[in-house]
């Protein structure tokens, strides 16, 4: 088993964080939303070039999965390397409020409309890069992050008499309790039963489950999955 949680940060669902940069009279204006495909971040872009088509550049990047394995940035018209490439290194080294937790599930949209000026390309990397640290610091302030843990799931199969006790044991532990099914004859309920993906974790649901059951019990595997938390 991993030694340590599997985690990372992803925005809320279904939030939008939404900042603007002003530079020499160029308008930045920066959306971040949450995309766990690239399907989806193909089209919250697309979708954001159509509600502001006034806008001389559509500049994006996104970073998805638990490894951030999947990246891709655009530069959109502006000269190679001042857009896209200051937006993702943005989403992948701006610190995230819990410690040794990555951003990613996230797309990354900057919208600029040129005011007259030409910044050059340490001007436009700037503010390129400037526009999603801004955007992610109001994130942060907005207190619309969430971890996003892997869980191990479990059962436990308890006499009926003790599943109430059992249950109130392990929630008072920090399991989460997914749920109670009863067999046929009414004698055995099995409970539904999750953790943060952890030897740690995993050791110490299985210590109360011995002191609960006198040794006479232990929680099975069932399968991992990705959940907010």
């Amino acid at each position: 088993m991993p030694e340590r949680t599997d985690s990372y940060t992803v925005l809320r669902q279904g939030i939008e964080v939404v900042t603007e940069l002003d530079r020499k009279r160029s308008r930045f204006l920066t959306v971040l939303r949450r995309a766990e495909s690239q399907e989806h971040a193909a089209d919250v872009i697309s979708q954001l070039r159509q509600d502001h088509p006034t806008a001389r550049h559509c500049c994006s990047a996104w970073v998805i999965g638990f490894d951030r394995d999947l990246q891709r940035a655009q530069d959109d018209g502006e000269p190679s390397g001042t857009a896209g490439a200051p937006i993702l290194a943005a989403l992948l080294k701006t610190e995230m409020p819990e410690p040794g937790q990555r951003l990613s599930d996230v797309v990354a949209v900057v919208l600029r409309w040129f005011g007259g000026t030409l910044l050059g390309s340490g001007g436009l990397v700037s503010a390129y890069s400037d526009s999603v640290t801004s955007a992610i610091e109001a994130a942060k302030e907005q207190k619309v992050l969430r971890s996003r843990v892997r869980m191990q799931h479990l059962t436990l199969d308890a006499p009926v008499a003790e599943a109430g006790r059992w249950e109130n044991d392990l929630r008072a532990a920090d399991v989460q309790i997914a749920g109670t099914d009863y067999s046929a004859d009414g004698l055995i309920s099995t409970i539904h039963l999750a953790v943060p993906n952890s030897r740690a974790n995993l050791e110490h649901l299985q210590r109360r489950v011995a002191s609960l059951s006198s040794g006479t019990a232990a929680a099975q595997h069932r399968g991992m999955s990705w959940q907010d938390r």
